[in-house]
């Protein structure tokens, strides 16, 4: 698998959905950034967000017992889906893509800006300014024991 590699439902490169924060550690080394988000006694959750600058890519670990890989964010131009450099592509290109390889369950929406193309049987979200994608984020859910569901 390539180090920019995503793959929807599954993982990012050599980081899978459901990896613990301290393999993610172990393969990544440390984080640029790290934040605790949200307030476990207020929200019942734990999301914990790791910054990688030099790969542009950002881990939100999830879960109250065990913290695991549940979404991730990039701008890196280097990433690839199914095969092609999606930061190469534009909207109708990726549209596309996602189609062949068979989701279909599209959602576009205009926000703070920017246009947003959603895939949600694959839980990803495309970003767009204009033509040109800034950012892809992807995900599964997670219980609180840091299981996929």
């Amino acid at each position: 698998m390539e180090k920019y590699t995503i793959e929807p439902l599954k993982g990012f490169g050599e980081i899978p959905f459901g990896m613990t924060l301290d393999e993610a550690v172990k393969v990544l080394g440390n984080p640029t950034f790290y934040e605790e988000l949200g307030d476990m006694e207020e929200t019942g959750n734990r999301s914990i967000y790791y910054e990688y600058e030099e790969l542009e890519t950002n881990i939100y670990f999830e879960g109250i017992t065990k913290s695991v890989a549940a979404c991730f964010e990039t701008e890196n131009a280097d990433s690839v889906l199914f095969g092609k450099k999606v930061f190469d592509m534009n909207r109708v290109e990726i549209i596309q893509l996602m189609k062949d390889n068979g989701y279909n369950e599209i959602e576009e929406e205009d926000e703070d800006g920017e246009h947003r193309v959603s895939f949600e049987d694959a839980l990803m979200d495309f970003f767009f300014d204009g033509d040109q994608m800034t950012a892809i984020s992807w995900g599964v859910l997670v219980d609180d024991q840091g299981n996929i569901i």
